[in-house]
């Protein structure tokens, strides 16, 4: 493999991506990882592998995918503007691909593999998102550089975004009042065998120039896949009421309060589920043969590992890390307006490894160490007005890594030991840092801080912050005290408030 260009993987922390490079790396491929923080990679278990060279990247930005592809032999198109874009996620995406095409033309790459999405385009229920994702598809395969396209339905996996709606709705809807998609075909396809098949697609040059069509074993509608998926979770079948008159935007809402998938997400998705998603030839199982996995096996297999916390990649991992633009603080203050803050801190005796263990377990079914009740209500006003309230959880309820997220927060920053700072993602008229800093001292001493930071949006977001302010005392020592009692440690100095002085240095670019 040393003689073979290295293959550019774009959005590599997200859902799909994330899993590929690890499957490279260990068949001895050396891998360009792109994309938007080099800090999110370089946290992945791969992002310090000697054989994968991470590089900033957008594919808004023609240059730097110009830089990005310099040099490799194959690229890997996995990203998708849903999220970052969302409701302008068709032309992004067209920009994008068109950006790639002119990127990969001129640093002489041979090979640019493509997933899309399953459907045929000519029907009438076609959805925006999968017309986006034929457009992309389009535009590789009119490109001077050989694509190879792989269209694909629902991808059953643990954290992907579709298998998370269908085990969410059959975990908390026992009876569902569904739209008529609820009995339409679709062939789901398993991560495993995608990512056999993008992988195989590299092995088998004959794949190039071609557009396949790859899914499971079996064509299954959406009711008898809620109820197979009861089957494997123990649960009882769902008593499912098809309504003919309930449209996708409304299904999305739906989705968006029952599952951790936000409307913005789930509507797209919701749209895709209103025509056939199944497979019209099957070329590609000559080519590259593979024991295609059932949907019985790939959802069992996928709740073994949620039930493991063994969830390599998940749908919300994708997406830019943006470090608000006030938090790059230095002695002066910020000219973009009033930065508000609220901190408390307390001075302990006990294990600073113990008291970082329960830090790091912050949040998901762990919750906040004190005052859950307020958490839980916060979360449930946080959905109901557009947000993604508690309900996304925690990948892993052992660990944490920067671009993670966390009910409604993003793990911003990382310190082992040190510092954990989370990005508000809630929906709130402003930005908000929630920060969490243990400083060891002498004598098994540790100071242990929570510090809010807000840049409020206008009135309302005054308004907003100072409406929070007296729950603040209340919320921030009924934490400290839960963190102190679940790392078996005792208080020296009580929960007391402190303002935080100005940082003494500035945060550059994140490489």
């Amino acid at each position: 493999m040393n003689n073979v260009k290295p293959i550019l993987v774009t959005g590599a922390t997200g859902y799909v991506s994330g899993r590929l490079i690890p499957l490279l790396l260990a068949d001895g491929y050396k891998v360009k990882a792109m994309g938007r923080s080099i800090p999110k990679m370089k946290d992945r278990p791969w992002g310090q592998d000697q054989n994968v060279e991470l590089v900033k990247g957008d594919i808004q930005d023609v240059e730097s995918l110009k830089n990005a592809a310099k040099g490799c032999g194959t690229v890997y198109y996995l990203v998708h503007s849903m999220i970052s874009q969302k409701g302008k996620y068709r032309n992004a995406d067209k920009n994008g691909a068109r950006n790639m095409v002119q990127a990969a033309t001129q640093e002489g790459v041979d090979h640019i593999i493509y997933l899309g999405g399953l459907g045929d385009i000519n029907h009438k229920n076609i959805s925006k998102h999968l017309i986006s994702r034929n457009e992309v598809g389009k535009i590789f395969m009119e490109s001077p550089v050989p694509a190879t396209i792989l269209r694909a339905a629902m991808i059953l996996g643990s954290g992907s975004a579709s298998f998370e709606i269908l085990r969410y709705l059959t975990e908390r809807l026992p009876i569902m009042i569904t739209p008529k998609w609820v009995s339409m075909p679709t062939q789901p396809i398993s991560i495993t065998n995608v990512l056999g098949y993008l992988k195989g697609c590299l092995e088998h040059p004959e794949t190039k120039g071609k557009i396949f069509d790859i899914g499971g074993p079996e064509v299954i509608t959406y009711r008898d896949l809620f109820r197979l998926f009861a089957k494997e979770a123990n649960l009882p079948a769902p008593f499912i009421i098809p309504v003919p008159l309930l449209t996708p935007k409304f299904s999305s809402l739906w989705i968006h309060l029952v599952t951790p998938v936000p409307a913005a997400i789930a509507q797209p998705l919701a749209e895709g589920l209103s025509l056939p998603t199944t497979c019209t030839e099957n070329s590609i199982t000559r080519i590259i043969p593979q024991d295609l996995i059932s949907c019985s096996e790939a959802i069992r297999r996928a709740l073994d590992r949620v039930r493991q916390e063994q969830v390599d990649t998940c749908w919300a991992d994708a997406g830019e890390i943006k470090y608000p633009e006030w938090s790059y603080y230095g002695d002066s203050a910020y000219s973009g307006g009033t930065i508000l803050s609220c901190g408390y801190q307390a001075t302990v005796k006990g294990r600073p490894g113990n008291l970082w263990k329960s830090i790091e377990k912050i949040g998901g079914r762990t919750g906040y160490y004190g005052a859950d009740l307020l958490w839980k209500v916060y979360g449930i006003i946080d959905i109901f007005t557009g947000g993604v309230g508690l309900s996304r959880g925690r990948r892993s309820e052992k660990e944490l890594r920067v671009g993670d997220a966390l009910d409604f927060w993003r793990v911003l920053e990382i310190e082992t030991e040190s510092k954990l700072i989370l990005l508000a993602e809630m929906k709130i008229p402003g930005e908000a840092l929630l920060e969490i800093k243990m400083e060891a001292m002498n004598n098994d001493l540790c100071n242990v801080s929570l510090l809010a930071r807000f840049l409020p949006k206008g009135l309302v977001g005054l308004v907003y912050w100072y409406a929070l302010h007296p729950f603040h005392q209340y919320v921030f020592t009924q934490m400290l005290k839960g963190l102190v009692n679940a790392s078996n440690s005792k208080f020296v100095k009580k929960p007391n408030k402190y303002s935080p002085g100005p940082a003494n240095t500035c945060r550059l670019s994140d490489q």
